[in-house]
């Protein structure tokens, strides 16, 4: 029932193992996995967080000049619309002279596209539809070529002469020309023109600006002389005003598309609810961050302010920081699954730790129940087998055949039944020592001494079989701590083992000789059958035997015994040429194990 058990346990520790082995490294692949996922987003949101730190750097770059610019146009627009101060003296001042300067910036851009205008009248190509667009375009009350008598040869409309009483317009009999309806509307309603006149006085370029209009031209001219001022560079590629109407009031450099409603979402940003917003635009091989952001004049809105700024540094350093983030994520990755293989090599190293403690643990056990088995056996045993060789030997001396014939048999029977009455107490003997093997009295005696009296013992033996003894002592008396019975019983199991391994003549060679500074180490070597690498692995399992009779407990009893003095046993053998046992015994008392063989 005992090794029932055993082997039920060996079942269940296999059926761990087996679960272990799949569940630890689906285990170590999701810790893997997740760790690897956690690192890409967090390299991903790095590569992202750089790019919006640096668009929210040019962003404030923008904004900043949008600030001065704001306040460059408040400060013209402020001098344009400002009226003229009343000086007693007649003389101006400084302000009047700036407000009368920032005056002439309207006139002289009013009086260019009149020059253009005439320009094109030269030409031939104006006309009414002409100068009505014309007029839209640019927010002109009225817009009108006049020949010499100031007479209208084209005009963008009619002249509002509601506007006027019917009386004046006429004077001395005769209707008012254009010219001077323009004059008497400027008189009586403030709204003001400016007349280009030929130089060789063959016509006129007149334009009527009302109130809206004049607006219109002093924030345009302001917005103008403001970029001015600020003047290209600093990374801007172009800037453009565009006002509420979505007409461009000023623009330097040339934008890479036009300006759309669906651009920015426009209507948010003439609310004022958007404070800047950009995108990304590649245009050939111009890499810009197109931006727009009201403009603000007195805190209302008045138009929206949309730049180009060159990002090829952006780009640039956004490229690097992409690079660099994704080598360290590299890094970092192949690190990590480093680890994790690192951990599970380490943990599956510590877990054939354990499953090869525990199988110790459950060959030691086997051992305790052979032990306790051998204590049952003798004492169950050893009566019966007593009584019946005591009744052997009765038998063969009162109860001998009268018959010679049968004598004879019955002697024989008689000697089989004695022989193996002794082979059984033999096999309890065995059992016996067997489970007192590890209780060991340590005292310093010398190797070779004992290993001498037991070739003395068994040489009449060996020379019997036709074995022949050599017994070198490289190193004597190697004297060290030993249970000098425990020893030599395991000495002695050893070498006739060796005996039982040649069926024939042979030879065992016994040697002595020194390893290390702190080991001996005994060599016996015999000339028999030799094993395989599959018998090596199973001659120290108690339940393993190859002789016909007995339990073959004498090669594992002198491997407990040897382990029990802190020693090791080596075996080196081949198939059809000898074995060599090698015991490795330490010269003091040591707590490490021996060196294994090298090889």
């Amino acid at each position: 029932m005992r090794f029932l058990g055993d082997k039920g346990i060996t079942v269940k520790r296999k059926a761990r193992e087996q679960k272990d082995t799949f569940l630890q490294p689906l285990a170590v692949g999701i810790v893997s996995a997740i760790l690897v996922t956690l690192i890409l987003v967090m390299g991903f949101l790095d590569i992202r967080r750089s790019e919006t730190n640096l668009v929210g750097f040019l962003e404030d770059q923008a904004l900043s000049t949008i600030s001065v610019l704001q306040r460059l146009t408040e400060e013209n627009l402020r001098s344009i619309m400002s009226p003229p101060e009343k000086r007693p003296s007649g003389l101006k001042t400084a302000s009047q002279e700036e407000a009368a300067y920032s005056k002439r910036w309207v006139l002289e851009a009013i009086t260019d596209l009149c020059r253009k205008v005439d320009e094109q009248w030269r030409k031939g190509k104006v006309n009414d539809d002409y100068l009505k667009q014309f007029a839209a375009e640019n927010n002109f009350w009225y817009l009108a070529v006049l020949d010499r008598n100031g007479n209208a040869v084209y005009q963008s409309g009619p002249l509002r002469t509601d506007m006027l009483e019917a009386r004046e317009l006429r004077m001395g009999g005769r209707k008012l020309t254009p010219l001077e309806i323009v004059e008497k509307i400027r008189a009586k309603h403030g709204i003001g023109f400016v007349v280009l006149q030929r130089k060789d006085n063959s016509g006129m370029v007149i334009v009527s600006l009302d109130k809206e209009g004049l607006i219109y031209w002093s924030l345009k001219v302001a917005v103008e002389k403001g970029i001015k001022k600020i003047g290209e560079g600093h990374g801007i590629v172009y800037m453009q005003i565009i006002n509420d109407q979505k007409k461009i009031l000023s623009s330097v450099g040339q934008p890479t598309h036009v300006f759309k409603n669906g651009d920015f979402n426009y209507k948010d940003i003439l609310t004022g609810k958007i404070k800047i917003a950009s995108k990304k635009v590649d245009s050939g091989n111009s890499k810009i961050l197109d931006l727009a952001a009201p403009l603000f004049l007195d805190k209302k809105v008045v138009g929206i302010v949309r730049m180009g700024l060159d990002r090829g540094s952006m780009d640039k350093i956004i490229a690097e920081n992409k690079q660099n983030i994704f080598v360290f994520m590299f890094l970092v990755v192949v690190i990590a699954l480093l680890s994790m293989w690192l951990l599970y090599y380490d943990q599956n190293r510590h877990l054939s730790g354990i499953i090869e403690i525990e199988r110790r643990l459950e060959k030691a056990e086997r051992l305790s129940s052979l032990g306790q088995l051998a204590a049952g056996v003798a004492h169950e045993i050893r009566n019966p087998l007593n009584a019946i060789s005591i009744a052997a030997q009765r038998l063969k001396k009162d109860f001998v055949p009268a018959d010679s014939s049968k004598a004879e048999d019955f002697r024989n029977l008689s000697g089989i039944i004695r022989d193996e009455i002794r082979r059984l107490n033999g096999i309890i003997e065995e059992f016996l020592s067997f489970s007192k093997s590890r209780r060991l009295e340590l005292r310093d005696f010398s190797v070779t001494e004992i290993l001498q009296k037991i070739v003395s013992l068994i040489r009449e033996e060996a020379q019997g079989r036709g074995i022949v003894i050599e017994t070198k002592w490289l190193h004597s008396p190697a004297v060290i701590p030993l249970d000098i019975n425990k020893i030599q019983q395991a000495f002695l199991n050893l070498i006739k083992n060796a005996m039982e391994s040649m069926p024939g003549e042979g030879k065992i060679s016994i040697t002595v000789d020194k390893e290390g500074k702190n080991y001996i180490v005994v060599s016996i070597t015999d000339t028999g059958c030799g094993m395989t690498t599959e018998e090596i692995e199973k001659i120290f399992s108690p339940e393993y035997t190859t002789k016909e009779k007995g339990v073959g407990l004498g090669v594992p009893l002198a491997s407990e015994i040897i382990r029990g003095h802190g020693g090791d046993i080596r075996v080196i053998s081949r198939k059809g040429e000898g074995t060599t046992f090698e015991i490795v015994l330490p010269q003091e008392r040591f707590n490490e194990r021996p060196p294994k063989e090298k090889g």
